[in-house]
């Protein structure tokens, strides 16, 4: 999943080994998700969000695309 973590977490000057820290996850969690090789839990990304004081679909880019899928699947359905 893309994301907007690197630019969050330069933005603040946060090293990735001190924005891991802060999510008690590994160095190379962080680098993983940053890169688009991992994509976080719901509740990391809650926590990856509390951090930066911004909504998840602001950092994790495609996020709304997929929650607008997900309904029209839903709505499909029901019909």
């Amino acid at each position: 999943m893309k994301n907007r973590l690197h630019v969050l977490r330069a933005e603040r000057r946060l090293s990735q080994a001190t924005l891991a820290e802060m999510l008690d996850v590994s160095r190379q969690t962080v680098n993983a998700i940053e890169v688009g090789k991992h994509d976080p839990s719901l509740t990391l990304a809650f926590r990856i969000a509390a951090i930066f004081d911004a909504p998840i679909e602001d950092i994790f880019l495609g996020l709304e695309e997929a929650v607008e899928a997900l309904k029209a699947i839903r709505e499909s359905t029901q019909a």
